[in-house]
């Protein structure tokens, strides 16, 4: 833990917080790429339930002491929220710890969505998704000027179904900087699909537990993601990332070319 973390999380310097629901994204492991605010709840709230499969116990240290803390690797819905409503209404504030950021796989339109059927107030607060901490890590750029300007986010089909508009082949067709998230179990079908459209020797990015002591990420062709994934024996916690990006550019932006004039700057 950085001092800068440590400071910021200082409980003397802390406003209590109003009793609710407080849904954080924790990141994808580093504890020091939590958002501020993140680590200000985390330093104050009575309660904390956390995904202890997904995140990092370090990322506790940030708790307070005598704070409760509830793993919830092995519950239910059903068990989880009537455990924040009965904590909120005990006038009790609550941290629902999630990894990487809330708006991505995270499962909590449903909790959201029963949370509001018992008048409970929560509050979300995004944080770092791994394609963004893998692309730093890589140190790309996924969209550069003339190679490649979209971002797609998706998964293969599993236990979840994915719409048929959103099948994978579908999604390569546009060629563009794709990431794969919840897919290492069915990475040749990922594999085979991707090969329909993108050309073999793409770089991919096989990133395991980005931001964790044990990371790993490998850089291969497309060719070769398969026997790279069950080589290295990566079956969760993986994310893929293809994109054109990861080779060579020279792609230039026009925001800083001396030739582009904006509202705060002249052409020279």
């Amino acid at each position: 833990m950085s001092e800068f973390t440590a400071r910021t999380c200082e409980p003397k310097t802390l406003q209590p917080l109003e009793p609710r629901v407080y849904i954080v994204g924790a990141g994808p492991g580093d504890p020091d790429l939590l958002t501020v605010k993140a680590q200000k709840l985390l330093a104050v709230a009575d309660v904390i339930l956390f995904a202890d499969s997904l995140i990092p116990v370090q990322i506790l240290e940030l708790c307070r002491q005598d704070a409760e803390i509830i793993r919830t690797a092995n519950k239910t819905l059903e068990e989880i929220v009537p455990l924040m409503v009965e904590r909120v209404r005990s006038q009790k504030s609550v941290v629902r710890l999630h990894s990487g950021d809330p708006s991505l796989y995270s499962a909590i339109h449903e909790q959201m969505y029963l949370l509001s059927q018992a008048n409970i107030s929560f509050e979300v607060i995004p944080g770092i998704s791994a394609f963004q901490a893998a692309a730093a890590k890589l140190q790309v750029e996924l969209t550069v000027p003339g190679l490649v300007q979209t971002i797609i986010l998706s998964r293969i089909s599993g236990r979840t179904e994915v719409p048929a508009s959103e099948e994978l082949a579908t999604l390569a067709a546009h060629q563009a900087s794709l990431c794969l998230y919840l897919s290492a179990r069915h990475v040749e079908d990922a594999q085979a699909k991707l090969l329909e459209h993108y050309p073999s020797d793409t770089q991919v990015a096989i990133c395991f537990r980005v931001g964790w002591p044990d990371e790993k990420i490998r850089v291969v062709p497309l060719n070769e993601m398969a026997d790279c994934t069950r080589k290295e024996q990566l079956i969760r916690t993986t994310l893929y990332i293809i994109s054109p990006a990861l080779s060579k550019a020279t792609g230039r932006s026009r925001l800083y070319h001396p030739e582009h004039q904006h509202l705060f700057r002249s052409s020279h």
